[in-house]
């Protein structure tokens, strides 16, 4: 029941090439970077990556990305990456376009062991009808385009609806982050980080979670507990340092108000207390 594993390398030393891989995450938050720093230097190739966004240049699934590791990605969101831009316009990397909240299904349903489902997402458009371009050649020419899906019509309260039939996805590897987990691999995520996190834990054929603190058994409150144990395969510690390296993705800030012109003001409109 133990499965804590002495270090982020040994937890990722057997993937393979050519591996699908379904990682947890939202931009730059809730991202397992040191397995991906560990999966990069471990050195598999052709790997196929479901995930919401393939991270930014120099951080997260970007570096695996700027390594030439990853030759497909499912995602919803080019994101801040410009060589993944790049390299998908260039040719170079098979892209996978799926509706946020649909990838979020689909990874959902793989974990739940349902094959497909159907949504009213993307009826109308080439999410159902196809031809959404997944791969181009070095002239811009597509190569590789989506196939058309499965259309059926159900009866709802608001009379007859098409739907679009969606596969479920399920990977050879997940890997996620969480806030707390113990040795039985039960895992709590904080705030935000909570977003793919728990799809992506649930899709895994083998789930490692690195973690930012780990806790033994019985230390967390199984009504807080966000994915089961059941899940998961392999856990990781985090040392302090690892668990405190959490990047920005876009930082905007703006001048500070000055002060003392402020309060020089406010002293001559009102005697009132704030």
């Amino acid at each position: 029941m133990d499965k804590v594993v002495a270090s982020a390398a040994e937890a990722v030393a057997d993937v393979p090439d050519g591996a699908t891989l379904a990682v947890g995450g939202f931009g730059l938050c809730g991202i397992p970077s040191v397995l991906i720093e560990a999966l990069l230097a471990q050195g598999a190739r052709d790997l196929e990556a479901v995930s919401n966004n393939c991270g930014v240049d120099d951080w997260g699934l970007g570096r695996l990305l700027a390594a030439k590791r990853i030759r497909r990605m499912v995602s919803s969101y080019v994101g801040e990456n410009k060589e993944f831009a790049r390299q998908y316009l260039a040719g170079e990397l098979e892209v996978e376009l799926t509706p946020q909240g649909t990838l979020a299904e689909r990874m959902r349903a793989g974990g739940s062991g349902i094959a497909a489902f159907f949504t009213r997402t993307g009826v109308g458009t080439q999410v159902a009808e196809g031809g959404l371009p997944w791969r181009y050649d070095d002239a811009g020419g597509v190569v590789v385009a989506s196939p058309p899906k499965e259309v059926r019509t159900f009866q709802t309260a608001d009379g007859p609806q098409e739907f679009v039939m969606e596969e479920a996805i399920t990977a050879d590897v997940a890997l996620v982050r969480a806030w707390r987990g113990d040795r039985h691999g039960n895992l709590v995520y904080r705030d935000s980080a909570r977003n793919f996190n728990p799809l992506a834990a649930m899709c895994g054929r083998v789930t490692v979670a690195e973690v930012e603190e780990l806790v033994e058994p019985g230390e967390l409150d199984p009504n807080l507990v966000h994915t089961p144990g059941v899940f998961v395969q392999r856990v990781v510690a985090l040392t302090p340092e690892q668990a405190a390296d959490k990047r920005i993705e876009k930082r905007t800030v703006r001048p500070r108000p000055d002060t003392a012109g402020a309060a020089a003001a406010g002293a001559g409109t009102s005697g009132q207390e704030a």
